[in-house]
């Protein structure tokens, strides 16, 4: 990414939404970009593990977690998936674990917090919706961009 959020907002803001919630940066990647998935599930983490375990293409995963910070939705098993499946980053209105080893991976990570205790892996969710996170509505598809400052979306 070549532009920084606040550059992009300054040129295009009517077109843009901002996430406002204060996520956290916990991949090697503090600044990355591209086009929007969208996983909606509760302390549920298997169908983000199945869609990052899927060629990205440099897309980014939006996983709405709902808010919760009680059980992690990615560790470093499901990011090491994501390096390896060509995913720019990963934004994740939850938790993740396994900071230290993310903090080394080669994709950018936006989490609200990290917490050790697994999450459950029944497959409860939705892939490719529309989801709202931190009063920004994404749609997939959406082009994402992620900096030290925040996240805005395309509208």
């Amino acid at each position: 990414m070549t532009v920084s959020t606040a550059d992009l907002w300054d040129e295009r803001g009517p077109e843009l939404n901002s996430i406002a919630l204060n996520f956290g940066d916990f991949g090697a990647k503090d600044s990355f970009s591209g086009p929007a998935r969208t996983v909606r599930c509760f302390e549920d983490n298997a169908l983000a593990k199945s869609t990052l375990s899927q060629p990205g293409d440099g897309a980014v995963l939006i996983i709405d977690g709902g808010g919760s910070i009680a059980t992690a939705l990615m560790g470093d098993m499901i990011a090491e998936l994501a390096v390896s499946n060509g995913w720019a980053g990963v934004i994740i209105n939850g938790a993740v674990r396994d900071r230290v080893a993310l903090s080394s991976m080669g994709l950018g990570i936006k989490a609200l917090a990290s917490n050790p205790r697994k999450s459950a892996k029944t497959g409860q969710g939705d892939l490719d919706v529309t989801v709202e996170v931190g009063g920004a509505t994404i749609r997939p598809g959406a082009m994402v961009f992620a900096d030290p400052d925040g996240v805005v979306v395309e509208q």
